[in-house]
């Protein structure tokens, strides 16, 4: 289920299969394949980067992103809310947009319930993946049903990694994926913390493309 990803850094991926090349918050890119789409799940730097979009995007590209950064965007653009439904590539990716905001006080201002801001859940390759974007474990995300989940455990601007274990416990996948550390906050002992404590749900420690700076 995970063979067709790749990580970048902090929350950036690559599912490339059956012909297609999605990322989702592409920051870093290791890789200049084409993508048939994208989808970006906040405003915020290390996940809506112009500069990484320029070199994937083509004039065939189709964007998912939230309002805010929808509008900093041209072509086919799709601007999402939580709740939104997603299609792309006649049928082929399909799935919804979901909440992702802080409820923890002292990270309340660093992703606002008001923004809008998404994770999103995809059916890829005839899995379902859940991609968290920036999020604590908020009420809306118990409903979630995912094969894969791919949580932020660094902690800071999001869930640490004993929440976002609470979290997948609450979800189940068959796959946990830690993200969002060794970068900008968190380290890797937090991808073992997470690991401990997300049993009895399996968790995979992906390697990134980028060396850990953290």
């Amino acid at each position: 289920m995970l063979e067709p990803f790749t990580w970048f850094r902090q929350s950036a991926f690559q599912y490339k299969a059956d012909g297609a090349t999605i990322y989702i918050d592409p920051w870093g890119l290791t890789v200049d394949d084409p993508a048939d789409v994208v989808f970006i799940t906040h405003a915020h730097s290390d996940h809506f980067s112009p500069e990484d979009l320029d070199r994937v995007v083509t004039p065939d590209t189709r964007i998912f992103a939230p309002q805010d950064v929808a509008k900093e965007l041209s072509g086919n653009v799709t601007p999402v809310q939580p709740g939104d439904t997603v299609e792309a590539l006649d049928g082929a990716v399909a799935g919804g947009a979901v909440h992702a905001y802080n409820v923890v006080e002292e990270r309340l201002e660093f992703h606002p319930k008001a923004n809008k801001w998404v994770g999103y859940v995809l059916e890829l390759g005839g899995h379902t993946y859940y991609h968290a974007g920036d999020t604590d474990h908020v009420p809306e995300l118990d409903q979630v049903k995912a094969d894969v989940t791919f949580v932020p455990i660094g902690g800071t601007y999001t869930m640490v990694a004993s929440e976002a274990a609470e979290l997948v416990k609450v979800i189940r996948p068959q796959i946990a994926v830690p993200m969002h550390f060794g970068f900008v906050v968190g380290s890797p002992a937090d991808a073992e913390t997470f690991r401990n404590e997300a049993t009895p749900v399996q968790v995979r420690i992906l390697e990134p493309t980028n060396p850990f700076e953290r």
